[in-house]
């Protein structure tokens, strides 16, 4: 017992324990003591309650420094934490704490504390002393050490206590950092549910958006099975959309409507703007906005055939609006297509039929092939050709032709032959002002007009074409030169004016006008039209002088200068009579002799 006594006793003292109290003071000394050491130890548990209560890092190593110089002769110099196998600086102590003063220089902190090999031991500051490295553990290994300093070495009772400080430190750190995985990996988790959350919300969208596509596919693949074309379009995107819709030719001809359209959509925009809209259309991908319209364009091959527009004043169309315009656009642009071939091979066709009726045709033949392009080749029928000066007889051509003859209400077949349009009309020949309607469609009056003769028969129609054309000639030859001639208007020169006789009735001409036609180039007179004016009434006075607004004497005076110049007597049967026959060509070609 006296020897335990006499260990607490040096361990008193060994504390700092007061010596030379008289026989009571070891045992004074070691309660003190005893106390000191209590109290150091409550402080510690006290602290490391504290340390528990949910507190980070940082704070935790903040709190076991601060507690270091309250604890023993010893100042904190920072703590290092080992983070994926390198210590690093991660707390230094507060100058309160250092009481002013900077904190001493570790040199090479990382290579003295790994030396150390995870275990407890001393440290070399620049500035000389006493350095220590506690170890702050878990259930898990080293953590990080806590660097503390002296002038020199305290007592081991002392060191006890930073022991004892650093095991509830590096409790605290391990809960601390567990905290801290706990919570990142609840943020991860929340992370996760939001991002799930949100990819569902984008699978629900997109499941939407497809079942949206799918209506739309649905909705214009009933109208091409239906066969409804632009009307079935038209009502199939009001019905996609809730908007009012119009769909038209690239011109802006209305083709179909669905939906109440306003009055002031229904004008049609003038032609140099619609064309800039269709230009302006044609660099952008998708549909455009306009004039309070969203238009989408019906492409083939890079060409515009149609549009269909929206009418949306207030611009509330969404993608799904845009989605079915633009896929009712490709709806329509097969649609506009498949016509168009149709329309082109049906064209073909005609022009095909033409070509082998006016070269004589089978006839059971030929009305089979017209019937299969709408054409009732029975009954009546006449050739009737074009021709426009410097204009060739190119499809343009050919369309405003049967555009112009369409107008008319004309049943025809249409072709090209040669630098002429050649139409073959049902019904008596007639002038039905195909001139002039053609005239409007090309834009200029500079050209002609030719109509053939009757046919009742399909073997007719190349005889109705030779009239047609020689018809367009002599027009062509005629004063003026630009209008309508029928076979009917040629008289005598129907059967003269052949292109193999063309040279005989020209010598025929010079030969009982020649001396007449010199005379008036010569002079000035006009000494032809008076002889002809002067057959045309039967050679009387009054009627001929009434109608060439001359006096009678006048009219007397003009015919002996005829029988003058030309040397033929007009009381003769046979001079009259070729006088007569050349006044009738000469009328018929004008004055190009």
């Amino acid at each position: 017992m006296s020897g335990m006594a006499d260990d607490v006793t040096g361990a008193a003292h060994q504390s700092g324990a007061p010596r030379g109290l008289g026989s009571r003071a070891p045992t004074t000394a070691l309660a003190a003591w005893g106390r000191r050491q209590s109290a150091s130890l409550y402080d510690v548990f006290v602290l490391a309650v504290a340390m528990l209560d949910g507190r980070p890092v940082d704070e935790i190593l903040q709190l076991a420094m601060d507690e270091v110089p309250r604890l023993l002769d010893c100042r904190p110099e920072g703590c290092y934490m080992l983070r994926n196998g390198r210590f690093e600086l991660e707390a230094t102590p507060s100058t309160r704490t250092l009481g002013g003063r900077a904190p001493r220089d570790l040199p090479d902190p990382v290579e003295q504390l790994t030396s150390l090999g995870g275990d407890d031991g001393a440290v070399r500051f620049r500035e000389g002393g006493w350095g220590w490295a506690v170890g702050l553990r878990s259930s898990g290994g080293l953590l990080g050490y806590l660097l503390v300093s002296a002038g020199k070495p305290p007592p081991d009772e002392d060191r006890f206590l930073v022991y004892a400080l650093a095991q509830p430190t590096g409790a605290a750190l391990y809960n601390a950092e567990a905290r801290s995985r706990d919570r990142e990996y609840a943020r991860q988790l929340f992370r996760a549910i939001e991002e799930r959350d949100a990819v569902n919300e984008r699978l629900t969208a997109l499941v939407a958006e497809l079942e949206g596509q799918r209506t739309v596919h649905d909705v214009l693949a009933r109208t091409s099975v239906t066969d409804e074309g632009e009307h079935g379009i038209a009502a199939a995107v009001y019905e996609l959309t809730d908007l009012a819709t119009r769909v038209e030719d690239r011109f802006g001809n209305l083709l179909a409507q669905a939906g109440p359209v306003p009055p002031e959509a229904d004008t049609k925009p003038d032609p140099l703007r619609r064309e800039q809209l269709m230009h302006d259309a044609m660099r952008e991908l998708g549909p455009i906005r306009h004039e309070g319209r969203l238009i989408g364009l019906a492409r083939h091959h890079g060409e515009v055939l149609g549009t269909i527009a929206l009418i949306d004043p207030d611009g509330t169309a969404d993608g799904a609006d845009m989605f079915a315009l633009e896929h009712a656009c490709t709806a329509l642009s097969l649609e506009l297509a498949h016509r168009r071939s149709l329309a082109e091979a049906e064209l073909r066709l005609r022009r095909e039929l033409v070509d082998d009726l006016l070269t004589g045709a089978d006839d059971g033949g030929a009305y089979a092939r017209a019937e299969a392009v709408g054409h009732d080749l029975h009954g009546p029928h006449h050739v009737t050709v074009a021709q426009w000066w410097a204009t060739s007889a190119d499809d343009r051509f050919l369309g405003a032709v049967g555009r112009a003859a369409q107008a008319l209400g004309l049943r025809s077949l249409l072709a090209r032959r040669g630098d002429m349009a050649v139409l073959v009309v049902r019904g008596e020949p007639r002038d039905s002002g195909l001139y002039e309607a053609l005239a409007d469609e090309v834009g200029s009056t500079r050209g002609a007009v030719g109509i053939g003769s009757l046919c009742e028969a399909v073997a007719d129609i190349p005889r109705s074409f030779d009239q047609a054309v020689r018809a367009l000639a002599v027009r062509r030859q005629s004063y003026p030169p630009d209008g309508t001639t029928t076979c009917e208007e040629l008289g005598l020169y129907r059967i003269l004016a052949r292109d193999k006789d063309a040279g005989d009735v020209t010598d025929f001409v010079r030969e009982w006008l020649g001396a007449l036609l010199d005379y008036d180039d010569a002079h000035g007179t006009d000494l032809v039209h008076t002889l002809t004016r002067y057959f045309d009434h039967g050679g009387n006075y009054d009627e001929t002088a009434q109608a060439l607004a001359v006096h009678r004497s006048t009219l007397r005076y003009r015919l002996q200068r005829i029988r003058e110049v030309s040397g033929r007597r007009l009381d003769e049967v046979d001079s009259r009579f070729n006088l007569q026959v050349a006044t009738r060509i000469w009328k018929v070609s004008g004055p190009a002799w």
